[in-house]
């Protein structure tokens, strides 16, 4: 087979690669990197740094995994760096302390976790591993001297998290001023052509860039993705704060999470966590947007397509009629009275819907019972005060421990 046809032709790839992209640095230069590659039959190096502190991966870690998986597809080389060395490090992105560093076997234990884990959505069989321990671990005190001379104090304390804690008074430790070095020279190590990261990792993807200029390369393109919001619905998803989805839990603990997240992330998940083709993504912008769909439904799809993704459509049928079973239809009374809201309304919010079927005196009060975590439709806890519910279907509304009514939908 000729090795031009591995390669799609450029528009194609363009919307592959940007889908979800928050910033490409310099656009035009990837463009001018993926018709050189088509036309020599050459593919890009595509790196993804790898600081193994956490082996337990989460969809927050997958979405910049889903973008090296996508390259794969386009037929460029995935790299996958193992920061065995740079874990010992610890790196300072986003820190406003020092970040405990790892013992060297602690790097490489969970290095190979992480691997397993990001197999679940690389391809194994195509991806290139490397632990820069193979470069970084030579360097000898002249090398790491002539590399500090490339760059400036000044230039480091351009991070804001470096300024925040300098003007904070929290220490800064030279070894994380020597971090985005570090990983500066993993991009010379390997050739990169383009580099993914976070939109925390910027500072230093842009430090790669600069290093190898310095070794008379030809610069990287970086490319950040955003960071994934977890299930509070406020901070970045982290296991630190229990607002994560992992991706090794299991079907049922993947799917109710997912129905756990806010309404207003629903689309984000769908574009930033799965491979659903950009068309179909389109009309879940446009159902969500003109409230077509119920949202709930649209989460519903979303909680089935992750488990599937991670286990089997199987598991995500299961997965879902288990929740049914315990959230749903479980705790219910053998009877369980009825109400059938005005035919000429269409939504309510959450606050007046429990006043007019009773469970409140007062919109005050159906306020404190939402703030307070009682409130739940289907099973699904609501949250926001200002939720609105759409009457199009029937439901089951609980208030409390014991309040119960079936909502008669339009």
């Amino acid at each position: 087979m000729n090795k031009k046809t591995l390669f799609p032709p450029l528009k194609e790839q363009m919307d592959l690669i940007k889908r979800g992209a928050f910033e490409i640095i310099p656009e035009e230069e990837l463009v001018q990197k993926l018709e050189k590659s088509i036309k020599e039959s050459n593919p890009l190096n595509i790196k993804l740094g790898c600081d193994p502190t956490r082996p337990d991966l989460h969809l927050g870690h997958s979405v910049v995994l889903r973008k090296l998986a996508q390259f794969q597809q386009l037929g460029h080389t995935a790299i996958l760096i193992i920061g065995d060395f740079t874990g010992m490090i610890g790196d300072p992105s986003g820190r406003n302390s020092s970040r405990p560093p790892l013992s060297f076997s602690e790097s490489r234990e969970n290095g190979k976790s992480y691997f397993e884990q990001a197999s679940k959505i690389l391809d194994k069989e195509k991806t290139r591993i490397v632990y820069n321990s193979e470069w970084l671990g030579k360097m000898t005190f002249e090398d790491v001297i002539k590399l500090a001379s490339k760059y400036t104090i000044a230039r480091m304390l351009e991070r804001d998290d470096f300024t925040n804690r300098y003007k904070g008074g929290i220490p800064i430790s030279m070894h994380e001023v020597l971090y985005p070095l570090a990983q500066a020279m993993d991009s010379v190590a390997i050739q990169s052509d383009v580099e993914l990261g976070g939109t925390d990792q910027k500072f230093n993807l842009l430090v790669g860039r600069d290093i190898q200029r310095e070794f008379g390369m030809q610069p990287q393109v970086i490319l950040t993705l955003p960071l994934l919001i977890g299930t509070d619905g406020v901070e970045k998803m982290s296991k630190s704060l229990d607002n994560y989805i992992g991706i090794n839990e299991s079907p049922k603990d993947i799917y109710g999470k997912t129905l756990s997240i806010s309404d207003d992330l629903i689309y984000t998940y769908f574009e930033l966590t799965t491979d659903i083709p950009n068309e179909e993504l389109k009309t879940i912008q446009h159902n969500l947007t003109e409230k077509k769909i119920n949202p709930r439904d649209i989460k519903r799809s979303l909680a089935r397509k992750l488990v599937e993704m991670y286990h089997s459509a199987e598991a995500a049928l299961e997965a879902e009629t288990e929740f049914d079973n315990i959230f749903v239809k479980k705790g219910l009374p053998d009877e369980v009275e009825e109400y059938k809201v005005d035919p000429n309304k269409k939504e309510m919010e959450i606050i007046d819907l429990i006043v007019e079927v009773g469970f409140a005196p007062s919109k005050g009060e159906a306020r404190r019972l939402v703030q307070q975590g009682g409130v739940t439709i289907d099973g699904e806890k609501i949250s926001n005060i200002k939720e609105v519910v759409r009457l199009d279907k029937t439901m089951i509304l609980k208030v409390g421990k014991r309040n119960f009514i079936k909502i008669i939908g339009n």
